[in-house]
């Protein structure tokens, strides 16, 4: 399962709530189309069988199987810097 820090999940939900009011749309993350290796971040409803994480009651992140097996074990974080934020996918450290 992928993790989102509680940072990330807050952007997400933000911006989420910027664009919508649905219910059932999320942000779905997806492999690029047109760069080799890139994730992106689109609106669209949940579908059966996505992984779903939610933030206060909100669907925030929607995953299908294929991106789900690609994050297993991967942590979402959002950084802010002085030249803006972003999100990013690393992997979990390990257990001490």
């Amino acid at each position: 399962m992928v993790t989102v820090t509680a940072q990330a999940a807050q952007k997400l939900r933000e911006d989420l709530q910027t664009v919508t009011t649905e219910p059932e749309v999320g942000i779905r993350l997806i492999l690029s189309p047109t760069i080799p290796n890139q994730i992106e971040m689109v609106l669209e409803k949940s579908k059966e069988g996505d992984q779903v994480v939610e933030s206060e009651g909100i669907k925030i992140l929607l995953l299908d199987s294929q991106i789900a097996q690609l994050l297993e074990g991967m942590v979402i974080d959002y950084e802010e810097n002085p030249q803006g934020g972003r999100f990013t996918i690393s992997k979990l450290a390990p257990d001490k």
